[in-house]
């Protein structure tokens, strides 16, 4: 495996400007966020459960703020500020802040953001492409390519019609490696809400939203862990439409399929072929299926035209991320033989919607960790 030569922090500091100086030269800008961010994106987008590993402070008026814990929606909400114009490519290296086990909870990051190309397989493969030669400026070229795709994860679950509160937990069970005995078993579990459920069933979801922001606001309550009134009441509606139609656990046939499913795992082409073979066997006529895994395929296509080894990457059908913001391709990088990602990264296509944008805005990006790159 080839490591960087020693020669200590100088030798680290002339990788990371040559990092700086190639994004540059393919068109990356580069941008430096103000430290202090709004909490509120962050506590929004992951929960409440972020907030133990960030650093959070207030201003004189109860705003509260934290240091940044990560670069993707501050340049996000940079970007933003440009208006809705054409889109832009971006560069970072700085500090972000946040307890992690093991690690210092202040260290420096690098990466990109690609935002408002609306040609998605070739500006996902640029990305790759960039990931690993930046990963190669730092003598990282022996190293594990791991891809998965968020879009396609959601369209092969609604493809299955699986309801709403099923798909989340068994998003949240394949991000976490763990068993779908959780959600299968949802279904048996008393809910605690059944009698409000069964009360709005059918109901005015006006009527329902209404009811829901009365009630936060007699109690001074404006959001829980993170969501906002109206998110709440979203969610009572929906665990109100699955227990309506049966529960919102899985099928022992849907189950079978989404073990199948994640059990995917084979070079990019390979395991497109894998899945459509998949959705032909349960008899899945789903158009929005069909193209994710033809966004696939394209993708594969646009890297190995970039001259990239897609014959050594794995595609990982349950491969998933928790950060609600990704919604299609994702991907990681590690050494071969380890297990520390040292880039990882995505397409986040409703993030800046999220932030303020009336429209959705097509981005992609990845982030370095550079103190393990260097180690």
């Amino acid at each position: 495996m080839t490591r960087p030569e020693a020669g200590g922090a100088s030798d680290d500091g002339r990788r990371q400007a040559a990092l700086a100086a190639h994004f540059a030269a393919q068109g990356y800008g580069a941008v430096t966020p103000p430290v202090l961010q709004p909490v509120e994106p962050f506590l929004e987008l992951s929960g409440e459960d972020i907030r133990r590993r960030i650093f959070v402070t207030q201003d004189a008026a109860g705003a509260e703020y934290c240091l940044r814990p990560e670069f993707t929606i501050p340049v996000c909400r940079h970007h933003l500020t440009r208006g809705l114009g054409a889109g832009a490519d971006y560069s970072y290296l700085g500090p972000v802040f946040r307890l992690a086990r093991g690690e210092p909870d202040e260290f420096l990051q690098a990466g990109i953001e690609s935002i408002g190309r609306v040609d998605v397989p070739a500006a996902d493969a640029e990305v790759v492409g960039l990931a690993l030669e930046g990963l190669a400026l730092f003598g990282r070229t022996e190293v594990v390519v791991r891809l998965g795709d968020m879009g396609l994860t959601h369209s092969f679950l609604d493809a299955l019609a699986v309801p709403p509160a099923a798909k989340r937990r068994t998003l949240r069970a394949l991000a976490g490696g763990r068993s779908l005995d959780e959600v299968a078993n949802a279904a048996s579990v008393e809910d605690p809400h059944a009698g409000l459920l069964s009360a709005i069933q059918g109901q005015d979801p006006r009527g329902v939203r209404a009811f829901v922001e009365d009630v936060l606001s007699i109690a001074g309550i404006s959001r829980v862990g993170g969501r906002s009134a109206g998110e709440i009441a979203e969610r009572f509606l929906a665990k109100a439409a699955a227990q309506a139609n049966g529960g919102a656990g899985l099928n022992a046939e849907n189950r079978a399929l989404i073990e199948r499913y994640r059990a995917i795992d084979a070079d990019p082409d390979r395991a497109a072929g894998q899945i459509r073979a998949l959705a032909r066997d349960a008899g899945l006529d789903h158009p929005p299926l069909d193209e994710a895994i033809g966004l696939v395929e394209e993708r594969t296509g646009f890297m190995a035209a970039r001259g990239l080894e897609v014959e050594r990457f794995r595609f990982s059908a349950g491969f998933a991320r928790n950060l609600d913001y990704y919604t299609g391709m994702i991907f990681e990088v590690t050494d071969t033989g380890a297990a520390t990602v040292l880039v990882g990264g995505g397409r986040y296509d409703g993030l800046l919607q999220h932030l303020g944008s009336p429209v959705p805005v097509p981005a992609v990006g990845c982030a370095f960790w550079l103190a393990r790159m260097a180690a």
